[in-house]
């Protein structure tokens, strides 16, 4: 990799394949019975969560091969099975097209340029938080963990501000007396860290 990001995109790209190997554990939670389970997204249920994050894969594989996000997802009914099959497919297509990319250190998302490792950096942040949604709308016990969970804790200031708020994250919750750096993380983006799934629901 000879772009102009050089280490600091290195090691953004390590913290984006330990944010979708952590996501892609919850994948195993996953079966017709949970997709019309309700998640931490208050719109969305485990189905439209898992079309959202099979497009934001789709779309960070796309930054690396093609240097541009511009992305129109077609959307169509896929059973569970199928559907968990396509994301662990954009999982890994992802993962190969930010280790081989060899380009400038520049990505266009919506025609505005934005550095690669912002990218991928901004990309490991959403997709370890909506693996910690699909794990906790389906009942269940995958916390992020603390090591990736302090990583992203460190950088998501630089792009998550006030100006986000209440359109792309939602208030900054209360994060418990106990709090690791996970429960700060998803606090810090709005979620309640004590959200569980679908008992919450049939109580």
């Amino acid at each position: 990799m000879t772009g102009t990001g050089g280490a600091p995109l290195l090691g953004g790209v390590d913290l984006l394949e330990r944010a979708v190997r952590y996501a892609m554990g919850g994948l195993d939670l996953v079966t017709p019975a949970t997709l019309t389970w309700p998640t931490p997204c208050p719109d969305w249920d485990v189905r439209a969560l898992l079309h959202h994050l099979e497009d934001s894969l789709a779309a960070l594989a796309e930054a690396a091969d093609l240097g541009q996000v511009a992305l129109t997802p077609a959307r169509r009914e896929q059973p569970a099975a199928d559907l968990v099959g396509s994301l662990r497919r954009h999982a890994a297509r992802l993962v190969r097209s930010w280790r081989r990319r060899d380009g400038p250190d520049l990505v266009a998302v919506a025609g505005c340029p934005v550095t690669a490792t912002l990218v991928v950096v901004t990309g490991a942040v959403e997709i370890a938080v909506h693996g910690w949604d699909l794990a906790v709308a389906c009942d269940g016990d995958h916390p992020l963990p603390e090591s990736l969970a302090r990583e992203l804790l460190a950088l998501v200031p630089l792009f998550v501000t006030a100006a986000d708020r209440p359109h792309r994250f939602g208030p900054v919750t209360h994060e418990g007396p106990d709090a690791g750096a996970g429960e700060f993380l998803l606090a810090y983006l709005g979620r309640d860290p004590a959200w569980r799934g679908r008992s919450r629901w049939s109580a």
